[in-house]
């Protein structure tokens, strides 16, 4: 379907092929790019001078970064409230292992109980701007109840297509909000393929991570928000749990945009960002350590951490990219270790992270054992979930 551009607040202009930059049209449905076959990318128009005072401060969502985000029309928002979830200091872990400054931003206090809830709102917004009539996702757990979620908000007809092994309390939550839920023996890669047979007639829309422009835009507002709760100035390392990597990707393009709007000072230099697997399921980092060409091949195992369990990510070389413009790196982290870091986390501050928080928070004690993060350095963590939906595979081994 195609739309007229009408007057709007946003500053969406068109969107670009991420391989060779070819321009295509933001004003019709788009999937990826017919080019190259990878993900588009949305571009907005950044030259015309753009205040920080466009932000809509009384939203307490991340709509309030309406300008620079892709949806044209507000009455199609979907919304249940995603975003600006809080940055927390981290006192007692931060002393504990003579850090500085340890932050954590927890989107596991999001609708829906992850980070997800942003992609899938916008997504689903956009899918309703444009005219479809349903959606179709393959998913680890959270990607599903978020779209299941935002759907039944649009009254858009859902579709999801997850692991067999997938915790039931995820199940559950896509049951009630009136998904067709549909279970698959293997990973995300095996649910992916399932949803390009069942979907071959292109009948609903595939918003798998990277398969349409808009989940990433949502993702993005992550990095927004920690400029703005940090007043305008950003950490020096920032630990994000990479799966299918569109929120490295999104933060590390929101920071780029404000960059490029005047937002942040000149001076400002930009976090390190490192991307955090499960040594499980860690294809990036064969891929960045040079042991394979791409994760074409990666075989993967399942993982406490459902979220990073992604052998073959879309988005693989975007999120190179955004290790090497930043001076990043990649770490993984076995399951023992991601149990520690909840534990860690439950105990010393009061936070029941997901087990991808846990890893991130493992991580930076990795990083600083071996002098890559410096105690000097303000590190900011990503909590992408709420440890509550993981119980399936983590109850009973709090003091294992």
């Amino acid at each position: 379907m195609k739309m007229v551009a009408l007057e709007s607040p946003s500053r969406l202009s068109a969107l670009h092929c991420s391989a060779c930059g070819a321009a295509y049209s933001a004003f019709e449905l788009q999937r990826v790019s017919a080019c190259c076959n990878v993900p588009l990318v949305a571009d907005y128009d950044l030259f015309e001078p753009l205040g920080r005072d466009v932000i809509d401060r009384a939203d307490p969502s991340m709509w309030r970064y309406g300008a620079l985000l892709p949806l044209l029309n507000p009455d199609h928002k979907v919304t249940l409230g995603e975003g600006f979830t809080p940055l927390l200091r981290l006192p007692r872990l931060a002393a504990r292992h003579e850090l500085s400054s340890l932050l954590l931003k927890d989107e596991g206090q999001n609708p829906t109980g992850s980070f997800k809830a942003r992609g899938l709102s916008m997504a689903v917004s956009k899918a309703k701007e444009l005219g479809v009539d349903g959606c179709i996702i393959p998913t680890a757990g959270n990607a599903g109840v978020a779209m299941a979620a935002y759907c039944a908000r649009a009254g858009l007809k859902a579709v999801v297509v997850m692991p067999r092994h997938t915790p039931q309390a995820f199940k559950e939550e896509c049951y009630w909000y009136g998904a067709e839920v549909e279970l698959v023996d293997g990973l995300i890669s095996d649910c992916g393929a399932r949803v390009r047979q069942r979907n071959a007639d292109g009948a609903l829309l595939d918003i798998s991570t990277l398969k349409e422009p808009y989940r990433l835009e949502g993702k993005k507002t992550m990095g927004y928000e920690i400029a703005e709760q940090l007043n305008w100035s950003l950490p020096d390392v920032l630990l994000y749990p990479a799966g299918g990597g569109t929120g490295l990707i999104g933060i590390w393009k929101a920071f780029q945009e404000m960059k490029a709007l005047g937002w942040l000072a000149p001076e400002t230099r930009l976090p390190r960002m490192v991307a955090v697997q499960a040594k499980n399921c860690c294809p990036l980092l064969e891929t960045y350590a040079g042991r394979q060409a791409n994760c074409h091949a990666y075989h993967g195992s399942p993982t406490l951490a459902n979220g990073l369990a992604v052998p073959h990510p879309l988005g693989e070389a975007m999120m190179l990219r955004v290790l090497r413009e930043s001076n990043g790196t990649v770490v993984s982290i076995s399951e023992e270790d991601m149990l520690a870091g909840m534990r860690d986390l439950g105990q010393q501050e009061g936070l029941f992270v997901a087990p991808e928080g846990a890893a991130v928070w493992m991580a930076a004690r990795k990083l600083l054992g071996t002098g890559w993060l410096h105690p000097d350095e303000t590190v900011l963590l990503l909590n992408t979930g709420n440890g509550q939906k993981y119980m399936d595979n983590v109850a009973g081994r709090a003091f294992n």
